[in-house]
């Protein structure tokens, strides 16, 4: 199976631009060959940092702790809880038609 390669300024192809027979295929430069292999680069040099990492697990808990982040999150919820109108059941709602039973 072939596949056709398609100028950018003339036509388009028939159907899904990137999918099937007729789908658009770009040529390799230099350039775009230049440019994943400084992307390759760069994404290996990242695992290379995150493979040994910079403060222990022990450490990077105890630092969560110490800012206090836990207590500020659920002081802020809290805040956000009292903001919202309370919870009603069907129960409170209609409390005023209950009477008492008689026959106790």
């Amino acid at each position: 199976m072939r596949l056709s390669v398609v100028n950018f300024f003339k036509k388009s192809v028939n159907g899904h631009i990137f999918r099937g027979k007729y789908r658009l295929v770009k040529r390799v430069t230099p350039r775009s060959t230049q440019t994943l292999i400084r992307e390759y680069e760069q994404t290996e040099a990242n695992m290379k940092l995150l493979l040994h990492p910079y403060l222990s697990k022990e450490q990077s808990s105890g630092h969560a702790k110490e800012l206090g982040k836990k207590e500020q999150l659920v002081a802020k919820w809290r805040a956000e809880q009292l903001k919202m109108k309370p919870h009603v059941t069907i129960a409170e709602r209609l409390a005023h038609l209950q009477v008492k039973n008689v026959w106790d």
